[in-house]
């Protein structure tokens, strides 16, 4: 009685670790023969076991992939400050050359009626036309590219009354000053200016400017 118990249990127990034996044999390496006494369904449960496992394996490294991904680079962002495209250093340049242009036109035709020296008058009436005419080009090709001009601002009423006997040398020294302000302002855009069309008004005004300015230093000896 005791035999016939024991014989089940030993068929059981080779049943049981058969497809142990089939793994190992397959990761040892293909072609090995089955140990004697291992039944024919080891190999099928074998393969059946690597392949089961296989299938698992591959949606979890489906659902690890996309973490391992190099991150897309982001465009770099808009640091212009004003319009697409356009680099901050022109519109800055367009501000500053509009706002002293006129205030440089602004300041001749004022001091017209209370320059007692003629030559300082005719050199009034030269900075308000060569800068009117600078400052319309400039609003042309602002305009024809789409840039924004800084606001006009609004008419000043000219001092009255007889001119003070140092107004001359007064107004001679801050139009000096001025024209000394954008002569560097003028150079370093038409040395280094982003835009190809404003770099080269930069680079046709300045010599008026620098003219503007050897006349007044002129009129100071």
């Amino acid at each position: 009685m005791k035999t016939r118990i024991r014989a089940p249990l030993a068929l059981a127990w080779v049943l049981a670790v058969a497809p142990v034996w089939g793994v190992s044999l397959d990761a040892t390496g293909p072609g090995q023969p089955l140990p004697e006494g291992a039944p024919s369904v080891a190999a099928p449960l074998a393969i059946e076991s690597w392949s089961a496992g296989s299938a698992a394996l591959v949606p979890l490294m489906a659902v690890d992939a996309p973490a391992r991904q190099t991150p897309a680079v982001d465009s770099p962002a808009n640091t212009t400050g004003g319009a697409v495209g356009k680099p901050l250093d022109d519109l800055a340049f367009v501000r500053q050359a509009a706002e002293s242009g006129r205030e440089e036109v602004a300041a001749a035709r004022e001091a017209l009626p209370q320059l007692k020296n003629p030559e300082l008058k005719r050199l009034a009436e030269m900075l308000a036309n060569d800068h009117g005419d600078a400052n319309a080009r400039l609003a042309q090709l602002a305009q024809a590219k789409g840039w924004a001009l800084p606001a006009a601002p609004g008419d000043t009423v000219a001092a009255s009354g007889a001119a003070r006997g140092d107004f001359d040398a007064k107004w001679a020294a801050d139009m000096m000053a001025g024209h000394e302000r954008s002569i560097a302002l003028y150079r370093a855009e038409a040395r280094s200016g982003e835009d190809p069309q404003l770099r080269q008004f930069a680079h046709d005004t300045l010599p008026i400017i620098e003219h503007h300015l050897a006349a007044l230093r002129n009129l100071q000896k």
